[in-house]
């Protein structure tokens, strides 16, 4: 049986679970998401055929060490009692790559520096010959990262960055990497187009990148088959047989995909863009099947030979830096706009831009809207569908609103206004700003940095569903102006009483979450795939409440969700921690969230498990815990059901079992008709705090949860 090795895989930020994904289709197991990275467990296979196929990765380490590094002298002294004979020969040549993040080691160069130190004298005081630098094509790359003054120690088996296929010749102004192309081919859904023979079309190619990476993916080609160059070509344990293996598969699989390629064409007006596009598909080998033609945008139409296969139309636009820039480039996206809505009927379309604004000018509202980044800039992708009901703008004049539409734009002003000065000094960027304070408009309305989270309540059976269907159509179309957002920066759901496991359903599946800010700590949220968003806004100040508890304690959070309480419990010097909950995929997201802010160690464990059984056979006490169960809880895992009212005191007791003399646990719930059973707990104190955990922004509806301080008398 072959070895099992942890590898960890760097990407773009912002595209992590996408390389989730792709690592798990290439068999990675054990994947873990964490910025700008995804860890995994697999073979040497596994790793080689994650160099050769990964469209998403920038590199591919093999950690070989860790240790802490809390000088040079111990940086140097751990390096050089690492086995270095068994990777490279003493005549062999290798290179060190480095990062340190808030290390007492404050100069990557001199970390670098120290470890090339420490590999060529252990070669030389062991062999009296010492390998030589060779920053180009070294034998060996090694890769140090060194965060907190701990230090991982790693091969680069990919050797250069992996977004550098070998196909560029030549670029021109501002070219995209080809593996956030690749990006944005897969949140496009171009694998899927291309499956049913949809073409693809870039109208502003630059040197072609796009339509270059489409057409690997849809040829299936092995976008690192044209590489010259591997990290572990030199190292000496590489299995060359193995790898050989792997790339006549590949040459095989190309061969078979590029007999089906559909139609692939890239347009610039740019005769140096065409000439670099046309050389940049030529060494992809991929000349014979694209076409690359000079066009300006005023004369671009229907692509010929697609009328019967619409496809997609994918491209990165300028976006300006300079003011001046950008009021020119606003007649370019209304071009680009007008040709969509002209040609591309029944076409989806997908347009990365580092200036949303300007994205407005194409008068088409996007369906889906993720968050790239294209280096250290922040990039909106928009996905259209090329249909009537999407246009807005000349297009498609609209009715003037109804007097009901005003009075709910004026509500959302006046409840802006109301809490505007709150926030800047309370430092809030996510809250609730509205909550059917108006019965004709029953949507909730969130704010979550610079996008918008709205949940339609659901209708009662006397409402008409065509009037209530009218009133969200008109608010969704009030929300953008009097936000200031993007129409595809909103996301609606339709909330319903929820049952059971209904919870854990999926919405949808674009797994995209972003960062968003809680005071000193940050949280992933993800406002389309479940119900609710990763982070339940009430409950901002009880989490702020156990951060200040929290330091030097041991914590336990059960029915933890996402885990948000337990990183302002950690942030807040929580010495150890336990989160538990039945779902996996929250726990997951749970330790994402820890690791976003580069407070996860072995102190700080996450169980999967039914939370009611867990505390029946849980013998470890804690200091602080926090209860937040479901109302009504069913799963398959779990042997029974959980009913808050009708189970809160046998909760409350296992829980409080767990305490230490003078441990304090905090329980809540959002049962709005919840009653504590104090007769039946007599051996506890019980404090109703829930007035102090009700946020501002939910002043309005205090009722949203109740929360309670209970220590043991």
């Amino acid at each position: 049986m072959e070895l099992s090795l942890r590898f960890f895989v760097t990407a773009p930020k912002g595209i992590e679970s996408l390389l989730a994904d792709e690592l798990r289709v290439l068999g990675a197991l054990d994947v873990s998401e964490t910025r700008a990275g995804v860890s995994f467990q697999g073979t040497l296979e596994t790793a080689y055929r994650v160099c050769l196929w990964s469209r998403l990765a920038s590199r591919v380490l093999m950690p070989l060490a860790e240790f802490p590094a809390a000088d040079a002298d111990a940086l140097y002294a751990a390096t050089r009692e690492i086995p270095w004979e068994e990777h490279l020969r003493p005549g062999g040549t290798l290179a060190v790559d480095a990062s340190v993040r808030r290390s007492q080691i404050h100069h990557s160069r001199f970390a670098a520096l120290r470890v090339k130190d420490a590999v060529v004298d252990r070669f030389r005081d062991r062999f009296d010959q010492r390998p030589s630098v060779d920053l180009e094509r070294p034998a060996i790359r090694i890769n140090l990262h060194i965060d907190r003054d701990q230090a991982t120690l790693s091969l680069d088996l990919s050797g250069d960055s992996l977004h550098r296929r070998g196909y560029r010749a030549e670029g021109v102004l501002a070219p995209l990497k080809e593996n956030l192309a690749a990006a944005v081919l897969l949140r496009a859904g171009w694998p899927q187009l291309a499956a049913r023979g949809g073409a693809l079309v870039d109208p502003l190619c630059g040197s072609g990148t796009l339509v270059i990476e489409a057409a690997l993916m849809a040829g299936d080609c092995a976008p690192g088959l044209t590489r010259p160059y591997w990290g572990f070509s030199g190292w000496l344990q590489h299995r060359a047989g193995l790898w050989e293996g792997l790339l006549d598969e590949a040459r095989q699989r190309r061969e078979a995909g590029l007999q089906r390629l559909p139609v692939m064409v890239g347009y610039d007006r740019e005769r140096q863009a065409i000439r670099a596009s046309l050389e940049n598909a030529d060494k992809a080998g991929l000349r014979q099947h694209l076409h690359f033609e000079r066009c300006e945008l005023s004369d671009f139409q229907a692509v010929p030979g697609t009328s019967d296969c619409p496809g997609l139309l994918v491209s990165n636009p300028p976006y300006g830096e300079r003011l001046g820039e950008v009021k020119e480039l606003r007649s370019l996206y209304e071009l680009l706009g007008q040709k969509l809505r002209e040609y591309f009927g029944g076409w989806q379309a997908s347009i990365l831009t580092g200036n949303p604004d300007l994205a407005k000018h194409i008068g088409v509202r996007a369906q889906k809207l993720y968050t790239l980044y294209n280096g250290a800039l922040e990039c909106r992708l928009l996905n259209f569908d090329i249909a009537e009901e999407r246009f807005f703008g000349a297009d498609a004049p609209q009715a003037p609103l109804s007097e009901g539409a005003r009075m709910f734009a004026n509500r959302l002003r006046k409840n802006y206004k109301q809490l505007k000065r709150w926030l800047q000094k309370e430092d809030v960027t996510c809250f609730r700003l509205y909550d059917a304070d108006m019965p004709e408009y029953a949507v909730a309305v969130d704010v979550y940095e610079d996008r918008v989270h709205v949940q339609e309540y659901q209708a009662p059976p006397s409402i008409d569903s065509r009037q209530a269907e009218r009133r969200l159509r008109e608010a969704m179309r009030v929300l953008p102006e009097v936000l200031e957002v993007q129409p595809e920066a909103i996301s609606l759901k339709v909330r319903r009483k929820q049952k059971g496991s209904s919870q854990y359903q999926r919405f949808d599946r674009t797994g995209e979450r972003f960062e968003v800010r809680e005071g000193n700590c940050w949280f992933l949220v993800n406002l389309t795939d479940y119900l609710d968003t990763g982070l339940f806004l009430d409950h901002r100040p009880t989490r702020f409440m156990l951060q200040a508890m929290a330091e030097g304690k041991r914590f336990l959070n059960l029915f933890a969700y996402t885990g948000t309480a337990t990183v302002h419990a950690v942030k807040g010097g929580a010495a150890t921690s336990v989160t538990v909950d039945m779902s996996r995929t929250y726990l997951e997201w749970a330790q994402a969230n820890l690791r976003l802010n580069q407070l996860a160690g072995p102190q700080h464990r996450f169980i999967v498990a039914d939370v009611l059984q867990y505390l029946e056979r849980e013998k470890e006490h804690y200091d602080l815990i926090f209860l937040d169960p479901p109302t009504f809880s069913t799963s398959k895992s779990m042997e029974t059901t959980l009913d808050i009212q009708r189970d809160h005191v046998s909760l409350i007791r296992l829980a409080a079992n767990l305490l230490s003399p003078d441990g304090v646990l905090i329980f809540s719930n959002n049962f709005r008709k919840f009653r504590m059973d104090f007769a039946s707990l007599p051996e506890l104190e019980i404090e109703d705090i829930t007035a102090a955990t009700i946020p501002r922004d939910f002043a309005r509806n205090p009722r949203i949860h109740n929360c309670w301080r209970i220590t043991r008398r």
